[in-house]
């Protein structure tokens, strides 16, 4: 996988001009050795792959622009707050894949379970929530768009990353720390209908039929049709290639591979 180097990424903001050319941003690590945070959020303008590793060779006003970005916001935030937690690694999904290779996004998404699993922990980003505690009840004045909780909590994607990694820190939008999945699982519970055990303890071991599993996923929504199958696959420990444009027939693949791998019909239910 494609890490950030913090303290590359920390350096280069402080002084454009001293920083070094030739450190790499992004460097391939072996995610089953290597000590990383990953970062959970919701999408918004974000910065791409090649606008992170070019972002030296550009333009002074273009690079003010990427520089104020929202979503550059967000890896700087995340870097700092890694690199306080003594993290020197930082994964993001928004400029840690090459997105035009379509070789490399089929693969990252093949992999992103497991690379969720094996961070060190995972920070949850909640881009709506003001308040320096988390919301512990459904509140429909602050997220009538979401059902009455936050966003993040209606995202397909984020699904298995809650469930896969065994730390998950959550801060609110000004990057304040507002409790961690373990603590807050009682309330986790209510919100998405993951029962506590799988909340923390994960999958492994659990007899869970895969309608259960399906049934979390219900209410969540994703951007791109597909995605609604692809963001599933590592929750079932289905491996298939992604083929954007497929648009319905994404979901009647994975319910395809599901069945091969358990035998579990209750998957037609969905």
């Amino acid at each position: 996988m494609k890490l950030l180097n913090i303290e590359v990424v920390l350096n280069r903001q402080k002084d454009i001009q001293q920083a070094e050319p030739e450190r790499d941003i992004l460097e391939e690590r072996d995610d089953s050795t290597t000590s990383y945070v990953i970062l959970s959020h919701r999408w918004g303008v974000e910065i791409t792959y090649e606008e992170m590793i070019g972002l030296m060779t550009l333009e002074d006003r273009k690079r003010d622009e990427v520089w104020n970005r929202y979503g550059y916001q967000k890896i700087m935030k995340g870097c700092e707050q890694a690199k306080e937690d003594g993290y020197k690694w930082l994964w993001i999904d928004t400029c840690c894949i090459d997105k035009r290779s379509s070789a490399e996004l089929s693969e990252a998404i093949n992999a992103m379970y497991r690379w969720y699993q094996n961070a060190q922990v995972c920070y949850a980003y909640l881009n709506d929530v003001g308040e320096s505690v988390f919301p512990t009840e459904w509140d429909n004045s602050k997220f009538g768009l979401s059902n009455g909780w936050p966003e993040w909590f209606m995202r397909g994607w984020t699904l298995q990353e809650l469930i896969a990694p065994e730390q998950v820190e959550f801060f609110n939008k000004d990057w304040v720390y507002i409790g961690n999945k373990q603590r807050l699982a009682p309330t986790l519970q209510d919100i998405t209908g993951i029962p506590r055990d799988v909340l923390t303890h994960g999958l492994a071991g659990k007899r869970l039929s895969v309608a259960q599993i399906m049934s979390w996923a219900a209410r969540r929504v994703t951007t791109r049709e597909e995605d609604r199958a692809y963001s599933l696959t590592g929750l079932f420990g289905v491996h298939m290639p992604m083929l954007y444009g497929e648009g319905k027939n994404a979901f009647r693949r994975l319910q395809l591979e599901i069945i091969k791998g358990t035998g579990d019909h209750s998957i037609f239910a969905w």
